[in-house]
């Protein structure tokens, strides 16, 4: 005989719920935007750190009169 969901008690119930709740997706797409969003600000800021400081221009310097530079 197969109990209702209202009769069965909550141990049995358990393992119903959250096979569910693994399938229910809802609203992952919102998370997944957010996390890449994050991700995202997290490098451009990490870049700009690391583009802006002094070693990384003085080597773009470096690399950028070379290549402007005509040798015979």
């Amino acid at each position: 005989m197969i109990q209702s969901s209202r009769t069965r008690p909550f141990a049995a119930e358990l393992p119903l719920r959250l096979r569910k709740l693994r399938r229910d997706d809802h609203g992952m797409s919102t998370v997944e935007y957010a996390i890449g969003t994050v991700a995202a600000a997290a490098f451009g800021a990490l870049l700009y750190t690391v583009v802006t400081g002094e070693s990384i221009l003085t080597a773009l310097t470096g690399i950028v009169e070379r290549a402007l530079t005509v040798t015979f």
